[in-house]
C-alpha cells in the first residue's frame, strides 16, 4: 500500500513537472490544464481510493485472459492506425501547412478573441468539445453508479469530520482565507478565458478544488448546506444541455450546430456570445462532476469505515 501511494504521489510531481515544461514553452493552456488536473484533482481522487481498497489484493475467482486479449487487439489497431501519421514535429505535415495558419491568421477577423485556444476548442471544433464534455459527463455517471451508497451512508458521512483534521486549526484558519479566492480565481478563470489562459476546463476544476478542500477539513455537513448533492448531480447534467442548446438555438435562428454567427446582429458578437455560453456549461458540467465524485468517494469511506 505505501508503495501505491508512493506511485501517486510521484505522479502528481510528473504532472507538476510535466506543467513547469509546458509553461516553458509557452503553452500556457496546457500547463494550467496539466496543474488543475493532473498535479490537483487526478492526485486527489487517486489518494481517495486508495484509502478504500485494503491492503492486500484478494485473489482472483477468475483468469482475465480474454480482457486482456482484448487490450492487446485494441491496442495493437492503434498502433496500426498512428504509421500513416506524419513524423512528430515534421515541418510539412498538413497541420502546420494549411489548419494551424489559417487559426493563427484568420481567428481574430472571424472570431474577434485574443486567446486562440479558445476560439479553437469552443468555435472551430466545437464539436469535438462538446465530446469531451459528454465524455467527462459519461465518466461520472460511471463511476457514480459504481459508488452507489445507502442513505444512511450519507447521513453518516455528513456528520463526520476527519479527527486529524479538527486540529489543525492554523491549517483551517488558512483554508478559510484562501478558498474564497480560489472560488473568485476560478470565476476569473472562468469569465476571462477569452483574453487569457483558461476556460471551462480549467475553471471546473479548480472551482472543485476549492470545494473539495473545504469538505476535508470541514466535513461534509457544512458543505452540504450550500452543495447539495441533489443539486450538484442535476448541475452535471445542466452543463451539457447548456451546451447542446446553444447548438439547437443556432438551428432554430437558421444556422448550423454550434455556429454561433446567428445568436447575433452581428457575426463577431455571435461567436462571443456563444463561446461564453458553451464554456460555461463545460465549466459547471466539469466542476459537477468532480464535487459529485469526492463525494461519493466521502460517503464509500465512510461506509467501508461502517462496515469494518
Amino acid at each position: 500500500m505505501h508503495d501505491l501511494f508512493a506511485v501517486v504521489m510521484l505522479s502528481g510531481i510528473y504532472s507538476l513537472l510535466s506543467a513547469s515544461l509546458f509553461l516553458d514553452l509557452d503553452a500556457v493552456d496546457v500547463a494550467f490544464t496539466e496543474a488543475s488536473v493532473g498535479a490537483g484533482i487526478s492526485t486527489l481522487l487517486f489518494l481517495a481510493t486508495l484509502k478504500l481498497v485494503p491492503r492486500h489484493e484478494k485473489e482472483s475467482r477468475y483468469k482475465p485472459t480474454l480482457a486482456l486479449a482484448v487490450t492487446i487487439a485494441t491496442g495493437a489497431l492503434l498502433i496500426y492506425g498512428t504509421l500513416d501519421m506524419p513524423h512528430f514535429g515534421d515541418g510539412n505535415a498538413p497541420v502546420h501547412q494549411h489548419v494551424a495558419p489559417r487559426y493563427l491568421n484568420d481567428s481574430m477577423d472571424e472570431i474577434g478573441i485574443p486567446n486562440v485556444v479558445t476560439s479553437v476548442l469552443a468555435s472551430y471544433r466545437g464539436y469535438d468539445t462538446l465530446g469531451e464534455t459528454l465524455v467527462i459527463f459519461t465518466a461520472g455517471i460511471g463511476v457514480m453508479s459504481l459508488l452507489l451508497v445507502s442513505q444512511r451512508t450519507k447521513d453518516q458521512a455528513r456528520k463526520k469530520v476527519p479527527a486529524d483534521m479538527q486540529q489543525q486549526v492554523i491549517l483551517r484558519v488558512v483554508a478559510k482565507m484562501m478558498i474564497p479566492l480560489i472560488l473568485i480565481f476560478a470565476l476569473y478563470v472562468q469569465f476571462h478565458g477569452d483574453y487569457s489562459p483558461g476556460g471551462g476546463f480549467q475553471a471546473g476544476v479548480i472551482f472543485a478544488a476549492g470545494i473539495i478542500l473545504y469538505t476535508m477539513l470541514f466535513g461534509l455537513s457544512l458543505t452540504q448546506k450550500v452543495f447539495n448533492s441533489k443539486i450538484v448531480e442535476l448541475f452535471t447534467a445542466l452543463g451539457v444541455l447548456l451546451y447542446g442548446g446553444v447548438g439547437v438555438a443556432c438551428l432554430i435562428l437558421g444556422g448550423n450546430f454550434l455556429d454561433y454567427d446567428v445568436l447575433r446582429h452581428d457575426a463577431v458578437h455571435g461567436q462571443h456570445l456563444g463561446i461564453l455560453l458553451v464554456e460555461l456549461g463545460v465549466g459547471i458540467t466539469v466542476a459537477s462532476v468532480m464535487i459529485t465524485l469526492f463525494f461519493k468517494f466521502t460517503w464509500r469511506t465512510v461506509k467501508h469505515k461502517y462496515n469494518q
